[in-house]
């Protein structure tokens, strides 16, 4: 019987355990037709640590690295871990303001990049971010191979002990103002990472997937659990349903998803063979990232099999928030993003600024060992924490009597139309039920009558078109109110998305605000 290991102090302590209880077992894997034992994974971890360490690399270096979901990519981060550096993972999505803003403010000694990926020449990029930098980090491309050393010449793995330093740096981006750097330790990665391993409780056989960006907060995340429950997990470095579905059902995975996203990705692909399941093995979908609608969880368990989509919410300042898992009920996987993760308080803040009762509405704040250790540049703090420590995390929703929270929107995505706040997770939530809407943003545009008037901008399931007299048809007869109706639609073939696969709700807004109306 596999032990679940949940006391570790460290990220690197966690992955020696492992090796030392699971080590025969494989642990990473991909599509390329490399795997890895969790032995052999700590023994390479180790020999990249020691080429590392000969490279100046040291406890406390700042590191950066720009990297995909890969074996490799973990590989070095583990390293990196084994020496105690400062990492600063970057979203390989992230172009030359957010790289070039990154390796300045975290002061990079090193930069990993993969070479050319996708066709981008990530090597030029890494050039003209750092050129004007009076000491450039050294390049370490890892198309080329990892560096490599005896791991004899290491110096002992940093101690969990005592009052945790930062060690990773992760980077919001907006699309004006600069980036805010995340501070975490080893420490507040472990308690997510634990807590969502407690709300999925995966069993050793079970076998899980990596598809959305490991630099992401959700990379050690997954991680984390993965090693805390000694199961496997494939790393995908590109999602293409065409060649990753196959890979899936040859492999067995169990545990897919990511987000949203993801999950109306596979749904659409499975469709495509009514009847016959894409993924066989499938146990469940699960993921974060963005809002879910509630019909989505029935449409993957009665078309896909398995449990459904057991959904839940976190962020770059706190991975773990809230989490479903399998034995939710189904109206609680479909209407809520899952009950308060080990370890976490949660408290709901109305507008007027009392704590919100029951079902009712109020903005999400947060403490506990998963909050981030604040931002790289101080002044930001005191916006972000009240005046009892809480973080706030600009997010609205509403705790149940069951112990529930359900998110309702953003408290900067409020649409104020004519003086009324129309919450465009609502309207989303509801449109996505129209049989031609494949995928749905509700998003605010300036009018002069109205301060913003409501569009709906939808990525057809077919192709039957779709007309706004149809749409606000289908909204009258849902019972939504007149002044959250959409009055313009906008249909598009695919969404403008960050880095975390969201859509990019203020792209569009800039694409549709000029577009003559009505």
């Amino acid at each position: 019987m596999t032990t679940i290991i949940s006391d570790a102090l460290t990220i690197w302590e966690l992955v020696e355990r492992r090796a030392a209880e699971s080590g025969d077992q494989r642990f990473v894997f991909d599509d390329k037709g490399r795997s890895l034992t969790y032995g052999e994974f700590k023994d390479q971890a180790e020999r990249v640590a020691a080429g590392l360490y000969a490279m100046g690399v040291h406890e406390g270096t700042p590191v950066s690295w720009q990297l995909p979901s890969k074996i490799d990519t973990v590989v070095l981060s583990m390293a990196l871990s084994r020496l105690g550096a400062v990492q600063n993972p970057i979203i390989h999505l992230y172009r030359g303001r957010e790289l070039s803003f990154a390796v300045r403010q975290t002061g990079a000694k090193v930069l990993a990049i993969p070479g050319e990926f996708r066709g981008f020449d990530f090597v030029q990029l890494a050039k003209d971010a750092t050129a004007d930098l009076a000491e450039p980090p050294a390049i370490i491309n890892t198309s080329e191979g990892l560096p490599e050393g005896d791991p004899s010449t290491l110096p002992p793995a940093p101690s969990g002990a005592g009052e945790a330093p930062v060690r990773w740096i992760y980077y919001t981006s907006g699309s004006t103002a600069d980036p805010k750097g995340v501070q975490h330790t080893d420490q507040t990665l472990l308690a997510g990472g634990y807590g969502l391993a407690l709300a999925l409780n995966p069993s050793p056989d079970n076998v899980g997937s990596i598809a959305f960006p490991y630099a992401h907060i959700g990379g050690p995340d997954y991680l984390i659990m993965v090693l805390t429950h000694g199961f496997c997990a494939a790393l995908i470095e590109q999602f293409v349903p065409a060649e990753t579905i196959p890979f899936y059902k040859e492999q067995g995975v169990t545990i897919a998803g990511g987000g949203a996203a993801f999950y109306t990705i596979l749904l659409n692909e499975q469709r495509k063979t009514p009847g016959e399941p894409i993924i066989p093995t499938l146990r469940m979908l699960s993921g974060g990232g963005g809002p879910k609608p509630p019909e989505l969880h029935y449409e993957v368990q009665r078309e896909m099999g398995g449990r459904g989509v057991c959904h839940g919410y976190g962020m770059t300042e706190v991975p773990m928030i809230v989490q479903n898992g399998p034995d939710g009920t189904d109206e609680q996987l479909a209407n809520t993003d899952g009950p308060p993760i080990h370890g976490i308080q949660i408290r709901l803040v109305t507008t007027e600024g009392k704590e919100a009762a029951p079902g009712e509405e109020g903005e999400v704040r947060l403490k506990g060992p998963m909050v981030f250790k604040g931002y790289t540049d101080p002044s930001l703090n005191a916006d972000a924490f009240d005046e009892d420590g809480w973080f706030k995390t600009g997010d609205l929703g509403k705790m149940r009597e069951d112990g529930h929270l359900s998110l309702t929107g953003r408290l900067k995505d409020i649409i104020i139309r004519k003086g009324e706040n129309v919450s465009a997770r609502e309207v989303e939530d509801l449109l996505y039920k129209h049989p031609k809407v494949s995928e749905v943003a509700v998003v605010g545009l300036p009018d002069k009558e109205r301060g913003e008037r409501v569009c709906a901008v939808v990525q057809l399931a077919g192709s039957d078109p779709l007309t706004l007299p149809e749409l606000v048809e289908f909204c009258k007869a849902e019972g939504l109110m007149m002044q959250k109706i959409p009055e313009q639609l906008e249909v598009v073939d695919g969404f403008p998305r960050l880095g975390t696969g969201k859509i990019n709700k203020r792209a569009l807004q800039e694409q549709f605000k000029d577009k003559p109306w009505p």
